[in-house]
């Protein structure tokens, strides 16, 4: 049963759990198990995606009961007028701007289209990325050269939706998600799964607000991430650095190579 987290006549949002696919997709051919026929078959009703989480991520997952609602939520994500919050565990320490949003700003270009395929030169978009470190560890073994191994957690806020942007801008800043199998460190991700036993990506959405395409109420979505992600987060003592949502203004106090 996927958890689910709201809903009303027109909208409802679960915890997606990490690992699960939103819909079929080509480029991975060999999963039978999607959330939105999961929900399909929970509810015995039909529902809609309204946007997407990449298969490793947990989190808020929004769906729309009928055609009109969907593309009006899709229009308020196209538009960038949907808040979404992420916690993600990152390879060193990020610069901690006194608790301030630092901002990464440089474009995208898609690497594959929806069947799965490289696609060359494509035109880079513009994709900013809001992030500001909530807490640290060093942890004293050595898994690269360094005699001890820095990791860190931060909260990521997307203000456009790219894909993979979040995992590609932490790898551009040179702090890659750990568990990510494309843009971060193998040797990394290999000794969160041996010492840590949590082989998942460390990203995940937890608070999504967004104005109700009906009535235009604000309406707030929120889930603490759970399983290996929240035990992780217990052993690292940082369980306490979790800030309630929404969190506070975002002021810009870095910016990154915008190519």
């Amino acid at each position: 049963m996927l958890d689910i987290l709201y809903r009303d006549e027109h909208l409802i949002a679960i915890d997606k759990p990490a690992g699960l696919l939103v819909h079929r997709s080509d480029i991975d051919r060999h999963e039978t198990r999607f959330a939105v026929q999961l929900l399909r078959d929970q509810l015995g009703r039909h529902v809609q995606p309204v946007h997407r989480l990449d298969k490793g991520t947990s989190g808020v997952l929004l769906f729309a009961f009928d055609t009109a609602v969907a593309r009006a939520m899709g229009r308020q994500f196209e538009n960038g007028e949907v808040a979404k919050t992420y916690l993600a565990v990152v390879r060193g320490w990020p610069p901690d701007a006194a608790q301030e949003f630092c901002v990464i700003d440089h474009a995208l270009a898609r690497q594959h289209d929806n069947f799965g395929r490289t696609l060359r030169d494509a035109e880079a978009q513009p994709a900013v990325t809001h992030y500001r470190r909530l807490a640290t560890i060093e942890l004293p073994v050595a898994v690269e050269r360094y005699p001890t191994s820095r990791y860190a957690l931060v909260e990521l806020q997307p203000i456009t939706g790219r894909r993979h942007q979040l995992r590609r801008h932490m790898k551009h800043i040179s702090h890659p998600i750990i568990g990510d199998a494309t843009h971060g460190k193998g040797i990394h991700n290999r000794f969160f799964q041996h010492e840590f036993g949590c082989g998942r990506l460390l990203l995940a959405c937890v608070h999504m607000a967004f104005r109700h395409p009906l009535s235009g109420a604000k309406v707030g979505v929120g889930r603490t991430v759970q399983g290996k992600f929240a035990a992780l987060l217990e052993r690292f003592g940082w369980t306490a650095s979790v800030p309630p949502w929404p969190s506070g203004s975002v002021q810009p106090v870095v910016s990154g190579d915008p190519h």
